[in-house]
């Protein structure tokens, strides 16, 4: 069994966001002030479920990279496609996820389908050893925009090749309220197995939901610290219609497992998908997630994404990261 033995947080201030979003809020405690720090492997989720998704990917080093894209289609049992990516020096490009054409323009080979939504990963490919974390200056945002007329924009989680400061909690919070008239939410979980510094391809899985999730007892406290015991749960890269879906739950020992969740019943997911804390309808205050177990071939840090939205105007989205390994 695997338990998590380090954790970053990261608060992305949402900096490019053109509407005030001062009493929208989701964050994360504790945090960490830095946020753009160069990194090898970037990870975000992309939404076509009536939405659009645009990721932009930045490669400030002064040397030349080639970039391992994959993308994992949670709405095709967690099905990859994969390309690579040429970047020059101080290189920028943004992928449409509905027509994504590489850096030079020439198309990607990956049309994902209508609907499609899912894990938007980013390595880049060294050719011998891993150069210095210094050099590791590789950043990005994603952009979803719902054709409600929200939009979640945050920086992509990045994992570098240097952890040495994590601490080592097995819990986090994050903070969410009603303000500005939040009624939906979407909590993105994303857990992957890959090498703790990058392979010669770069090279991640999220497909074999039986060996590669993480589980979380969840506890939502309201404004006065006054804890109500929720359920436990699983992320992986699943919705309900996974065939693996139940040998996942066996595995785990739990009820429930998916990529995205709503925070309660009184701020729902905003695609109709399973609660964090069903028959719970306290609408300001913090989650807590507590790590419970991890599947046997979880190896990456484990990426968590949590958006407010009022359903028409106003989104906000944060995200965090942590590493996990052998206790």
């Amino acid at each position: 069994m695997k338990f998590k033995k380090s954790m970053f947080i990261l608060f992305f201030a949402l900096t490019l966001v053109f509407i005030p979003l001062k009493n929208l809020y989701a964050g994360f405690s504790p945090t960490i002030n830095e946020t753009d720090t160069g990194d090898y492997q970037l990870v975000g989720f992309f939404d076509l479920r009536d939405r659009e998704t645009s990721i932009q990917i930045t490669n400030s080093d002064s040397f030349s990279r080639t970039v391992h894209i994959q993308l994992f289609d949670i709405s095709n049992n967690c099905n990859e496609n994969n390309f690579f990516d040429g970047y020059t020096p101080n290189d920028t490009h943004v992928y449409n996820m509905r027509d994504i054409v590489t850096n030079d323009t020439n198309p990607s080979g990956v049309v994902l389908p209508q609907n499609a939504y899912g894990i938007f990963v980013a390595t880049f490919i060294f050719p011998s050893s891993p150069p210095s974390s210094s050099l590791n200056r590789f950043f990005g945002n994603q952009r979803i925009e719902d054709n409600n007329g929200y939009e979640y924009r945050t920086n992509l989680s990045g994992i570098g090749l240097d952890d040495s400061s994590a601490s080592n909690p097995q819990s986090f919070t994050f903070n969410f309220n009603s303000e500005s008239g939040v009624i939906l939410s979407d909590v993105v979980g994303i857990q992957l197995d890959g090498e703790a510094n990058p392979s010669p391809d770069g090279e991640v899985f999220a497909a074999d939901i039986v060996n590669i999730w993480t589980s979380w007892d969840i506890d939502i406290y309201d404004t006065n610290e006054v804890p109500f015991s929720c359920r436990n749960v699983v992320f992986a890269c699943t919705d309900q219609n996974n065939p693996l879906l139940e040998a996942l739950l066996e595995n785990s020992g739990q009820s429930v497992a998916s990529i995205e969740y709503g925070i309660n019943e009184a701020i729902p997911h905003s695609k109709g998908s399973e609660l964090l804390c069903p028959n719970n309808v306290i609408t300001d205050g913090f989650v807590r997630l507590l790590n419970i177990s991890e599947g046997d071939d979880t190896g990456n840090p484990f990426v968590l994404y949590v958006g407010l939205n009022n359903g028409n105007g106003r989104g906000s989205m944060d995200a965090l990261w942590f590493s996990s390994g052998e206790l």
